[in-house]
């Protein structure tokens, strides 16, 4: 068991400690003093500036936007904040979570100072991505007294290997920042992401957790197309999703058994007005 917070989004962490200043090396048996070791400073933790929770009395859609230097959630529950806070895919079960977890709503305001959101900037793409996690667990832990161990039990899941006939896609060129996904019934597009991504994103449509057990690092352009089962009936009906992934891509899906991590809520809290 690994215990968690706080802590931020799993969005898959513990957080930078800051570290200033430094010891002083002990005196020689003569009583002379040694050099001082050179300080070393290490970037404190992202952080918001400000934060603002106040429960949703406009009936409004759920929506969560993360715009560059701010988080923006409307009417949103706990059960989608801690979504975008951690790597948890929507069939993930989160045991602990309180009984309006689903039905309370909430409206969260959040914004970064200039320097924050200028030193965020200048990190890759995937580390500003687990470091807007870890800020979204920061309000969580903070608003919220959301408390949370990991636990990692063996389950059912698919292993996502290459298949015999050999990798069909094209690496992006290195530098290619553009990303992207869509989709809909029997169909997705990923742009510009990795394989683990695409693996991540199988689990939901799947219904298991899909495990990237090709150890391909690169990023690719992905489009699978496939039959929903409930529509291969049909005499003109594609492949199926398991089909076309060995098709299209020149991967496969293996149903194995296998570690699954998953985060225990063991203290939550609505949060008090401000």
């Amino acid at each position: 068991m690994t215990e968690g917070f706080f802590p931020v989004l799993n969005f898959r962490g513990i957080l930078p400690l800051c570290v200033a200043g430094f010891m002083a090396l002990a005196a020689s048996a003569l009583g002379q003093g040694a050099k001082p070791a050179p300080q070393v400073t290490i970037a404190k933790p992202f952080t918001y500036e400000t934060v603002s929770v106040h429960p949703c009395k406009s009936g409004s859609e759920m929506s969560v936007q993360g715009a560059p230097s701010r988080f923006s959630a409307r009417c949103t529950t706990l059960w989608g904040l801690i979504f975008n806070a951690f790597d948890l895919r929507p069939n993930d079960p989160i045991p602990g979570l309180p009984g309006w977890a689903n039905s309370a709503r909430f409206d969260v305001e959040a914004k970064m100072d200039e320097g924050t959101f200028a030193a965020l900037e200048k990190l890759q793409r995937d580390e500003q991505g687990e470091q807007r996690q870890r800020m979204l667990q920061s309000i969580l832990a903070d608003r919220f007294r959301l408390r949370f161990h990991h636990e990692t039990k063996v389950r059912p899941i698919y292993a996502l290997v290459i298949a015999k006939s050999g990798f069909k896609l094209k690496e992006l060129p290195a530098g290619a920042e553009d990303s992207g996904w869509s989709g809909g019934r029997g169909k997705i597009e990923i742009h510009g992401e990795s394989i683990t991504k695409l693996a991540f994103n199988l689990s939901d449509l799947l219904g298991r957790a899909v495990v990237d057990q090709t150890n391909l690092a690169g990023r690719y352009d992905i489009v699978l197309k496939w039959t929903p089962d409930e529509q291969r009936e049909s005499a003109d009906a594609g492949p199926s999703i398991f089909t076309a992934i060995e098709e299209q891509l020149g991967l496969k899906l293996e149903s194995t058994k296998g570690p699954v991590d998953t985060i225990v809520i063991d203290h939550v809290e609505k949060p008090s007005e401000n």
